[in-house]
């Protein structure tokens, strides 16, 4: 054990780990950039200051939920889940050395940026989800899920860090009797009355930090921690004007029942409809225990985007200010990352109606009428706001009002990956950012796989050495490129290409390759021709993505691409693309149909 009372820059700990910057802090420890002299990379090191100041029973403590947090993130394999490398101790204080996350967390980018458009908070969402559905999965619940404490990388993706205060099956609480640990506008109202969390706790707090992305502020801040608890226990945040598509996942995931929040399943699907901007359909209604006139259930049934909760009109506590510092392995600074976070010009106007002062009303304020959040990709489906129906008052319960409800459960959305961006559009790599046509539907499922015989004229099959099976044109030869695998007749002018991942590191085609678009819209006159689920060889977790671009280097002029990606049973992801000069690419369409339905997998 290291026993010194300095602590700062240049500090060398466990001889390997030599502290630099301070990149973040929080109410129990600070952050520092280290650099690692045993393997020299980058690391965070999280120090945990709050142990200076406390007794010996607090600081044992301490330096057990240090451990549990190690042995929590430890338990996780998932890319959004910072890694945690080490555990040591220097001055009777644990220390962990974690995974450098280059970017901002969710909190900082806000607060510099503004609010973030609707459109990136469902895909920072849908990475959040993922991590805790792994954590999850693992028997861990993070309980502490915040905008400080997701992770935006400057490449594009999302983490998620401080597992302190997780729960972990199997292990015994170190919680006090009567203690509440968290940050408190985040906790679901379950463990704010002292009951048992479960999965559905942390996709409360995931939905409450979206709130606080696209909004700006916090659902349920107040002035003091007790109106703050009363506000999570009781009360309804105003509506999400600012959300657009994503203002009824919010909603489904702040039901104040856990029961009646949709299951992670549910979430994504949501999540994915959000990201794409379509309004998405919601969870299945809540079911009150006050009756409600049938009418009025009828009446309700033919709107979407409501939710059905009864609850009880609070005092208004008003809105306290904000704080939002992370503890996680980042960088202390917002400014330009690749998240694409956006200002609030971007996700909606200024000055938005709220429920007047000063009653503040329990259910979710409705927008003015006709308004709709206006946001940089606007959906042909906008989202429609809460349709509030007040119940029928028994005498003396005047306070109690009903929202309702009514819709359909979200249809299947799954993904598409692509494996190389730079590999599938080839050329340099500077290029000016182009048009962008979004589709907002899904594609048109491509043609089903037809018999081995019905082989077109002028293409031949063939059986890949990696296995998989395809027909291709008369003349056209393998090649390969790094992992990637090509038919050519030119030497890439015109290409067939498939590639192969056994290993996915998302959760869904879809998912990965939207990440990738993100490098691809850097092109040249990049414009997106589509991009959306379908389902090919009976797989959900399909996607096709179409797109053009002006290539300046092999091959210089405009092009085009297709490329279908999906996931097998096993979880290998595959992706078919082909590629071609636009002066040629309605023959490449037709070819590309030929070649998805005569494609066969290894073992088919």
């Amino acid at each position: 054990m290291e026993h010194s009372q300095s602590t700062g820059s240049g500090l060398l700990l466990a001889g390997r780990y030599r502290l630099g910057e301070s990149i973040g802090r929080g109410g129990m420890g600070k952050v520092w950039r280290a650099h690692d002299e045993v393997l020299h990379r980058v690391v965070a090191v999280k120090e945990l200051t709050a142990g200076r100041f406390v007794g010996e029973a607090d600081r044992l403590v301490l330096h057990a939920r240090t451990q549990k947090e190690a042995r929590a993130a430890a338990r996780i394999t998932h890319p959004g889940v910072v890694t945690v490398h080490d555990v040591l101790e220097h001055d009777d204080r644990p220390w962990i050395v974690m995974q450098y996350v280059d970017g901002p967390s969710l909190a900082d980018a806000a607060k510099e940026s503004g609010p973030i458009d609707p459109h990136e908070a469902a895909r920072i969402g849908l990475h959040v989800l993922g991590a805790l559905r792994a954590a999850h999965a693992a028997g861990v619940l993070h309980r502490d899920v915040k905008p400080g404490n997701v992770l935006l990388a400057r490449d594009g993706r999302v983490l998620i860090t401080d597992f302190g205060i997780a729960a972990i099956e199997g292990d015994a609480t170190i919680t006090r009797t009567g203690e509440l640990v968290g940050s408190i506008d985040y906790l679901a109202p379950e463990r704010v009355r002292g009951g048992d969390p479960g999965p559905a706790s942390d996709l409360w707090s995931l939905g409450a930090t979206l709130y606080t992305a696209v909004e700006g502020t916090s659902p349920f801040r107040r002035t003091s921690p007790i109106s703050t608890m009363q506000a999570v226990v009781a009360e309804e945040p105003p509506y999400p004007e600012k959300a657009g598509p994503l203002a009824s996942v919010i909603v489904a995931l702040l039901r104040k029942d856990p029961d009646q929040r949709p299951q992670a399943d549910e979430a994504g699907r949501m999540l994915l409809d959000a990201m794409e901007g379509r309004a998405p359909e919601a969870a299945q209604a809540y079911v009150p225990t006050q009756r409600v006139a049938r009418e009025e259930l009828e009446s309700a049934g033919e709107g979407r985007g409501s939710v059905l909760d009864l609850v009880e009109l609070g005092e208004d506590d008003g809105e306290g200010p904000q704080s939002h510092e992370g503890t996680g392995a980042r960088t202390g600074k917002g400014a330009g990352t690749a998240t694409g976070t956006g200002s609030a010009d971007a996700t909606g106007p200024s000055g938005t109606s709220r429920t007047p002062a000063p009653a503040r009303t329990a259910q979710w304020a409705q927008p003015p009428h006709g308004h709709q959040p206006a946001h940089p990709h606007q959906s042909s489906h906008p989202a429609s706001p809460p349709t509030l129906a007040p119940a029928p008052s028994a005498p003396g319960r005047g306070r109690w009002r009903t929202a309702v409800l009514a819709a359909l459960l979200a249809g299947l959305v799954a993904g598409g990956a692509v494996f190389a961006a730079m590999n599938y559009v080839g050329g340099d790599r500077e290029g000016n950012d182009g048009g962008r046509t979004t589709s907002t539907g899904p594609g048109p499922a491509p043609s089903t796989p037809g018999p081995a015989t019905d082989v077109p004229a002028g293409w031949h099959r063939v059986d890949d050495p990696e296995g998989f099976s395809l027909l291709v044109p008369d003349g056209w030869k393998r090649q390969t490129e790094g992992d990637q695998i090509d038919y050519t007749p030119d030497n890439g002018n015109h290409r067939i290409r498939i590639s192969i991942d056994r290993n996915p590191d998302f959760e869904n085609p879809y998912m990965h390759a939207l990440d990738l678009e993100r490098v691809l819209e850097r092109r040249m006159d990049y414009s997106r021709i589509k991009l959306g689920q379908v389902t090919y060889r009976d797989q959900v977790r399909s996607c096709q993505w179409e797109f053009t671009w002006t290539e300046k280097k092999d091959f210089p002029g405009p092009r085009h691409a297709i490329d279908l990606m999906y996931y097998e049973d096993d979880g290998t992801e595959y992706a078919l693309y082909m590629s071609s000069p636009e002066s040629s690419w309605e023959k490449t369409r037709e070819q590309f149909d030929i070649v998805l339905q005569h494609w066969r997998a290894p073992g088919d």
